[in-house]
């Protein structure tokens, strides 16, 4: 007997999804993977000889949805079977053929279906989860691919979970067209339905000044990325403003154009590369600490030593990077650090003081500054602080690996669930779907652009209790444009999507057949 007690507005959400192709954005922690289940125990019970596919961008998510439905549903109800590369290909060609609920990472499935192990024919539920990622050439649109060519349509039924699916209209309406969606289920935080189900969140913006002292470097780096920037201009090969993002897409482009040998290209990728360097240790100046500048300049100088690249060499012997290493050095040897590791440590001891049982998640956008607040805040008596970082692709610049595999991951995880550690100082993995439990403060270290991620980090908290938000942001920088810009995409998206609606709703009118599938 499967007993489950569905939300009023998981029942909704459930009752639109059993007869459509539907996107559910849902905030982190509503859970999403409830009607996920309901689905999957309305599909199995009208089609019992067919099959659902769940899938899921990690590892660890798949194997967080396998756990789910095995203590939700009764022993022999299904036979779930999760599939990975370390099960040999023969084998889930095998298993394939019995199971009845699959659990997987995209990539899996995607080569599977390459090499013919087997089909989707028989599959009557595709399950996406983070399915804003349904973009481009992702693994994701290549499955729902086949599965749309494969799978008779009416047995197809296809089921997209996310936080967010992002502000871009355009890739709103990308997704919707992969996953052939014809119905949208959204809810906020703010939401009638969902309101009674949640607590009060306190939201907190931090402002702290921009330090008199940091400003002689900020004056050097700026003057050496104009150098950089007018360079690219003369070369007619950089037209907009030179912020980080035009310049790696500009980057992309004089790769994709190198082929063609032309010296002007060859010349400009370098001054590229160069100013995006210097582009990323302004950030690093700004927003993040010393320490993390100062072990990237450090990184650049060995480079440079070490003859890796003459782009590096011209670099770091230019007189404003030497005198920005010099004076940086000065201001670290008195002991002076970014203001926002001595607020971000006043804050949280404050939190310990004012609830001695507080559990808390600082997120960061890079590795370097999370280790850094980790280190500083295990100063204070009451902190027991640790990292939370996704795997390394390769070692960091002291030779050492400086990720966390998925084993140590969920160690990391269970510690903090079980109070062993009470701060999580965690970077963007700490933002996607995984099992963490609810927390009383969320900060952000500095605020991000991105609504996606701007939703699923504050989704952290106030679920379960009252919890607060905290933002941290230096005034007069790049901070402060990333906050207003996060908080104006997530305006264009709720406002997007209930466009998107509207028009959705007219084009069934007109012609009831038709869905997104069929947008240009």
């Amino acid at each position: 007997m499967i007993n489950l007690s569905p939300r009023d507005y998981q029942q909704k959400i459930f009752e639109t999804a059993k007869n459509n192709n539907t996107l559910v954005v849902l905030p982190t922690g509503l859970g999403k993977t409830l009607i996920a289940l309901m689905l999957s125990i309305d599909r199995l019970k009208k089609y019992p000889l067919k099959k659902i596919l769940f899938l899921a961008p990690t590892k660890p998510l798949v194997d967080q949805h396998y756990d789910y439905y095995k203590s939700n549903l009764p022993e022999l109800f299904a036979d779930l079977q999760v599939f990975t590369g370390a099960v040999p290909a023969q084998q889930r060609k095998k298993i394939w053929q019995t199971s009845e609920i699959i659990f997987s990472t995209p990539q899996c499935i995607s080569n599977d279906l390459k090499n013919y192990l087997y089909d989707l024919k028989d599959v009557s539920l595709l399950i996406i989860d983070e399915a804003h990622r349904c973009l481009k050439n992702y693994d994701y649109t290549k499955v729902v691919a086949s599965y749309k060519n494969q799978s008779p349509p009416e047995l197809q039924r296809i089921l997209g979970l996310t936080a967010s699916p992002g502000s871009d209209s355009e890739k709103i309406k990308e997704i919707c067209r992969h996953l052939a969606i014809d119905e949208f289920e959204i809810r906020t935080r703010d939401s009638e339905d969902v309101k009674p189900y949640l607590h009060d969140l306190e939201f907190n913006k931090v402002e702290v000044p921009f330090p008199e002292e940091f400003i002689k470097i900020q004056t050097m780096l700026k003057s050496l990325l104009a150098k950089k920037t007018e360079q690219l201009r003369n070369r007619k090969v950089l037209f907009g403003p030179a912020n980080k993002t035009n310049l790696l897409q500009l980057q992309k482009k004089l790769f994709a154009q190198a082929s063609f040998k032309q010296g002007n290209i060859f010349a400009a990728l370098s001054v590229c590369a160069q100013a995006i360097k210097i582009s990323h240790a302004l950030e690093l100046l700004e927003s993040q600490t010393l320490s993390g500048l100062k072990e990237y300049l450090q990184k650049l100088a060995k480079q440079a030593e070490q003859k890796t690249s003459k782009g590096v060499q011209t670099l770091v012997n230019s007189e404003e990077f030497k005198m920005s290493l010099l004076s940086l050095n000065q201001l670290l040897s008195k002991k002076i650090e970014h203001p926002k590791i001595e607020e971000l440590k006043v804050l949280v001891e404050s939190e310990f003081q004012s609830n001695k049982n507080a559990k808390i998640i600082i997120f960061a956008q890079f590795r370097e500054t999370a280790s850094i607040i980790a280190k500083t805040l295990n100063t204070l008596p009451e902190v027991k602080a640790s990292v939370f970082v996704g795997q390394a692709k390769k070692s960091g610049s002291d030779g050492k690996n400086s990720g966390l595999s998925q084993k140590e991951q969920k160690k990391v995880i269970d510690s903090f669930r079980d109070g062993e550690i009470n701060v999580l100082c965690a970077t963007s993995i700490g933002e996607e779907g995984l099992d963490i439990p609810e927390v009383s403060a969320v900060f952000f270290y500095e605020p991000i652009p991105s609504a996606i991620r701007k939703i699923q980090r504050a989704g952290r908290t106030a679920r379960l209790a009252p919890g607060k938000l905290f933002i941290l942001i230096t005034k007069n920088t790049r901070d402060e444009i990333a906050h207003y810009a996060s908080s104006a995409r997530e305006k264009k998206m709720y406002k997007t999507i209930n466009e998107m609606k509207k028009e959705m709703k007219n084009n069934k009118k007109q012609n009831p057949p038709k869905t997104l599938n069929d947008w240009k």
